[in-house]
């Protein structure tokens, strides 16, 4: 019996041992994923410190006997609420839901109590809640309707939230609750030290402004579209074309554009948040955000013409039918120049952004040759013999590449604009190179500099 009942005990050890192993390679999996996201970006982890004290200060109201004795046990779990739900990774983000929140609140308790001081005017008991209920419906309805607007969805969409909730809350509650105006003051009071605490928090410990992060979206953007052009016309329209082969490295190159054609959301979040942020850095209150989602939208044009090229590479990579190798050959040459140039036109570009300044002459010295060599491709005509699919192949891919080209004109022209409404002052230094720099102090005047350009 003994030695029955211990075989069973190894049974039952060898069947629970499946179980632990799959939790423990599950917890390193976890493990191993936490950490990568925390290397992506260390901020991440900072957010997380942060929030934490935000509600760890909050708190002291519930520890604190005269401030919880004067807020009241609900009005406290507002702050507390307030700190979970505004608290964002960005302080344009916690900027813009706390603002939301604040002002949305003052006016839904200031609706709701006016609501509730006309419906106690009616001369029938049973009239005051029928009256509350039509108030509730046509702000409650308003309101709603008011969010199907992209400008009000895309800015004040929480604060209408709110705005529901507060101003509905207020108005049914003042029905059964003798001390409205009170209680009203007691959660906006909470509210505001919850949205307060949150935003000092985000901007003075180890703040993340959206903006820095949308200027260096940008560039990084066309970096990789940059990257892609270059690595074309080094990988495939190089030598090794004219033999129908295609380096098998130009998979991972074709693919670096791919980010971009959906970067659009993270451009429209990031920019939203920016406009509620304070001057910070380079970036003054009134910076041309709107600019930089034109730039992103020309950006994601490029790279849309980008993913037709790779789709055309990867439907004819095995194409090997070549009866015109001079027309061919041209039409390697031209398009290597046109790849060549618009990558290093990009290539400034994106400097530039990064930079703050106006783009250099090169990047125009750039795209003027990548159109040159685009143009030339109206003279060239195949011989009689050649075949009609190895005409159109490289038809196609010349004309996708000059669309290409084109839209990186638009793109440098906007990139042109942006420099020159956010940073005129920064532009006009880098175009005069040759301003010479002299202090002057007056007697009566504070000291001051006077710059004299040589011409």
């Amino acid at each position: 019996m003994e030695a029955a009942a211990r075989t069973n005990q190894n049974v039952g050890v060898t069947s629970w041992c499946p179980l632990f192993q799959n939790l423990k390679d599950k917890a390193a999996k976890l493990g191993k994923k936490l950490k990568k996201i925390g290397k992506d970006d260390p901020r991440r982890i900072l957010h997380s410190f942060k929030a934490g004290l935000a509600i760890s200060l909050i708190s002291i109201f519930y520890y604190v006997n005269p401030l919880f004795t004067s807020l009241g046990s609900s009005s406290t779990m507002w702050a507390v609420l307030t700190v979970v739900v505004v608290m964002e990774f960005t302080a344009g983000g916690t900027l813009s839901k706390g603002i939301n929140r604040t002002f949305a609140t003052l006016l839904a308790g200031a609706l709701g109590l006016a609501a509730q001081r006309l419906a106690a005017l009616s001369s029938h008991s049973a009239g005051e809640p029928i009256l509350l209920s039509v108030f509730v419906f046509l702000l409650a309805a308003m309101a709603t309707f008011s969010r199907f607007v992209p400008e009000i969805k895309a800015r004040y969409d929480y604060g209408v939230t709110i705005f529901i909730l507060t101003f509905s809350m207020v108005a049914v509650s003042g029905y059964r609750e003798e001390e409205l105006i009170k209680l009203a003051l007691q959660r906006l009071s909470t509210i505001a030290i919850g949205v307060a605490t949150c935003v000092a928090i985000s901007i003075f410990v180890f703040p993340v402004w959206a903006g820095e992060d949308l200027h260096n979206l940008l560039p990084a953007n066309i970096d990789k579209l940059a990257c892609f052009l270059e690595g074309l016309e080094r990988e495939y329209f190089g030598e090794k074309m004219g033999s129908g082969q295609i380096l098998e490295e130009a998979s991972f190159l074709i693919s670096t554009y791919k980010p971009v054609l959906n970067s659009k959301p993270t451009e429209d979040l990031l920019a939203n948040f920016a406009r509620w942020e304070p001057g910070h850095g380079c970036f003054g209150f009134c910076h041309p955000w709107k600019l930089y989602l034109k730039v992103g939208a020309l950006t994601r044009q490029c790279a849309y013409s980008m993913e037709a090229i790779s789709s055309h590479i990867s439907t004819n990579k095995n194409s090997k039918v070549i009866t015109d190798t001079e027309f061919r050959e041209m039409i390697r040459i031209a398009c290597a120049e046109m790849s060549s140039k618009t990558g290093k036109a990009l290539a400034e570009l994106a400097t530039a952004i990064r930079q703050m300044r106006t783009p250099s002459t090169a990047a125009a010295q750039h795209l003027s040759n990548a159109t040159t060599a685009s143009e030339s491709l109206k003279t060239l005509s195949p011989a009689k013999d050649a075949s009609l699919p190895e005409i159109l192949q490289s038809a196609t891919t010349a004309f996708l590449l000059s669309e290409v080209v084109k839209s990186a004109h638009h793109l440098a022209t906007a990139v042109e604009e942006l420099s020159r409404v956010a940073h005129s002052k920064r532009a006009q230094e880098h175009a005069h190179k040759d301003s010479a720099v002299k202090p002057v102090a007056g007697c009566e005047t504070p000291p001051h500099v006077v710059v004299e350009i040589e011409k």
